[in-house]
């Protein structure tokens, strides 16, 4: 743990660890959750969807590995065990219990605007007291941002296709 770079965080960094848990759990289960919807997913543009699915599934292991950094440089530990990643997320999970497509979508999308409302108000929170943070929360919340875009367009070219037949 750096000290300076510690002393310059303006609030209560034991506070700001959890809430980078937090996140760093709602990362782990939508890592799981894009992963594994790729590898089950059914319907129309199967293929469109399972490439988007798995490349997000790459963005949030990498979201994973900034938050984890972070909190190591603050001085906190990385949520060790994946329990804990239920009881600390902001979004949960939902399995893609269902596997057709658009379901798999709508699942994705949900996950992604709670992604965005998280940090957001990371963003916030951290904008005039954390710089460090700000610059990770604000690059995350772009890419959830571009995440729920890219599965919004997907699910409604499959609804025009549907809509063309």
């Amino acid at each position: 743990m750096g000290t300076k770079g510690r002393a310059i965080v303006g609030i209560d960094v034991d506070s700001l660890i959890e809430v980078l848990n937090k996140a760093l759990a709602d990362e782990w289960l939508a890592y799981y959750q894009y992963w594994v919807g790729a590898k089950v997913a059914k319907g129309p543009m199967r293929g469109a969807v399972t490439a988007e699915l798995v490349q997000h599934a790459t963005e949030e292991l990498g979201h994973a590995e900034l938050l984890a950094n972070r909190i190591l440089q603050l001085g906190g530990t990385p949520l060790l065990k994946p329990a804990d990643w239920y009881e600390m997320t902001n979004c949960g999970y939902e399995a893609p219990d269902d596997p057709y497509v658009e379901v798999l979508l709508e699942q994705n999308i949900k996950g992604e605007q709670c992604a965005i409302e998280a940090y957001q108000e990371l963003v916030e929170l951290t904008k005039d007291t954390d710089p460090v943070t700000y610059e990770i929360a604000l690059s995350i919340l772009a890419d959830e941002i571009e995440h729920e875009e890219d599965l919004q367009a997907l699910a409604e070219d499959i609804q025009l296709m549907k809509e063309r037949r």
